[in-house]
C-alpha cells in the first residue's frame, strides 16, 4: 500500500487518514482504489462499528485529485487513463454516500474537488475553524464532480448555480447551510472527538463536541444569489451579474470571466438535470462521468490543466471566447449517454 494513506483499525473504528501534506492531500489513483477495498472490508466487519476519514497537517483536508497522470497521457491523445480513473474514483465515492455504518470526515483546510468526494457523502461531516471548502472545477475545464453536482443541486436558493460558477470558498457555517457538512466542531478537540469515537464506536459523541460555528456569509447573501442566479442559461447569468453594480456581483462577474464557458454551461444544465429529476447520487455521477469522460477530447479539460498546472501562465484559450458564446446543444452534447462506455457503478 502507498505510504500517501494510512489505513487501520484502531479500537471499533476503522481509520483512513491521507497522509499526502505537501501536496495538500491531493487525492492520487491509489489512494482512491485504497480507500474503496478498505470500504468493502469493513463493510461487513463485526469489529468496525464506524469509519473516520481525516488528513494529515493543517493546510488540507484534501484539495483535489493528483491530475498530472491525467494530463500527460491526455495530451498523447489517450483519454482512457483518466476514464478510468474518473470511473474508480466515482464508484468509491457512491460507496461513501450508501455505506451502511456511520462515515465521519474530519476536513481541515482546504477540502476542494477530489476532497468533497471523500468527505462531504459521508453520514457525519464536521467542519472546523480553517475549513475553506469549494467546488473550482470550471475554471479547469472540468465541471464539479464526484458527486459534487448533487450537492450543489441540493444547496438552498441558487447556491448551488453560484458556487459552481464561482468556485466560492465555503467556511463552516457556509457549509453547513449549503449541505456539505453537518456539525462545527472546534479543531483544538478534534484529538478527543476521535479518541471518543474509536473507543464507544457510536457517532452520537460528535453532538458532545459540537458547537454554533462562526458566522458565514452565505446566509446573508442568499437573496442577492438568488436574484443574480435565477436564470437558466449561462448568457442570462453573465448578463445579470455583469451589469449588477455590487460588490458580490463584481465578484461574481470576474470569477465567471476566468473561468470555461463550455464547463460553466455544462454544469447549470447538470443541475437542472438533477433537480427536475429529484436525482440520487447514482444518477449524478452519471452524469458527471458522460462530461468528464469526453473533457479531454472535447471540453477545455487539458488546456485548463495546462494554463493552471503546467505552464501557470493563469492564460487559458478557451474553446469559446465569452460566457455567452456556448450554443444550448454544445452543452447537451456533452451529457448525451456513452453507449457501451456509460458508468457502471456495480463493478469492483
Amino acid at each position: 500500500m502507498t505510504d500517501d494513506i494510512i489505513i487501520r483499525t484502531q479500537g471499533r473504528a476503522g481509520r483512513i487518514t491521507l497522509n499526502r501534506p505537501r501536496a495538500l492531500n491531493a487525492l492520487s489513483y491509489d489512494m482512491c482504489l485504497a480507500i474503496d477495498a478498505a470500504l468493502q472490508a469493513w463493510r461487513d466487519d463485526p469489529d468496525v462499528a464506524l469509519v473516520i476519514i481525516d488528513a494529515a497537517g493543517d493546510r488540507a483536508f484534501c484539495a483535489g485529485g493528483d491530475i498530472q497522470e491525467m494530463y500527460d497521457t491526455g495530451t498523447r491523445g489517450d483519454y482512457s487513463y483518466g476514464q478510468r480513473f474518473w470511473s474508480d474514483e466515482y464508484r468509491m465515492n457512491a460507496r461513501i454516500a450508501r455505506f451502511p455504518k456511520p462515515y465521519v470526515a474530519l476536513m481541515q483546510g482546504f477540502t476542494m474537488g477530489g476532497g468533497v468526494g471523500v468527505g462531504c457523502h459521508g453520514s457525519h461531516r464536521i467542519v472546523g475553524d480553517s475549513s475553506q471548502i469549494a467546488m473550482p472545477e470550471c475554471g479547469i475545464g472540468l465541471v464539479p464532480d464526484v458527486g459534487g453536482s448533487l450537492l450543489l443541486a441540493r444547496a438552498p436558493g441558487r447556491l448551488g448555480e453560484y458556487l459552481a460558477l464561482t468556485a466560492t470558498r465555503m467556511n463552516a457555517d457556509d457549509a453547513i447551510h449549503t449541505g456539505f457538512a453537518d456539525s462545527y466542531v472546534p479543531e483544538s478537540m478534534w484529538s478527543e472527538l476521535v479518541t471518543e469515537l474509536e473507543e464507544t464506536g457510536n457517532p452520537d459523541v460528535i453532538t458532545k463536541y459540537a458547537a454554533p460555528p462562526p458566522a458565514g456569509t452565505l446566509r446573508g447573501a442568499q437573496a442577492e444569489i438568488d436574484r443574480l442566479f435565477a436564470a437558466p442559461t449561462l448568457a442570462e447569468i453573465w448578463a445579470a451579474v455583469s451589469t449588477a453594480d455590487s460588490d458580490l456581483a463584481h465578484k461574481a462577474a470576474r470569477a465567471i470571466a476566468r473561468n470555461s464557458p463550455l464547463s460553466m454551461a455544462v454544469t447549470l444544465k447538470m443541475l437542472h438535470n438533477l433537480r427536475e429529476r429529484d436525482a440520487e447520487i447514482e444518477d449524478a455521477l452519471a452524469q458527471e462521468y458522460r462530461f468528464t469522460a469526453r473533457s479531454m477530447e472535447l471540453g477545455d479539460f487539458l488546456e485548463g490543466i495546462r494554463a493552471a498546472i503546467i505552464d501557470k501562465d493563469r492564460n487559458p484559450q478557451w474553446r469559446h471566447g465569452a460566457p455567452d458564446a456556448v450554443k444550448p446543444d454544445e452543452a447537451a452534447a456533452l451529457l448525451a449517454p456513452l453507449g457501451d462506455m456509460e458508468l457502471d457503478l456495480q463493478g469492483e
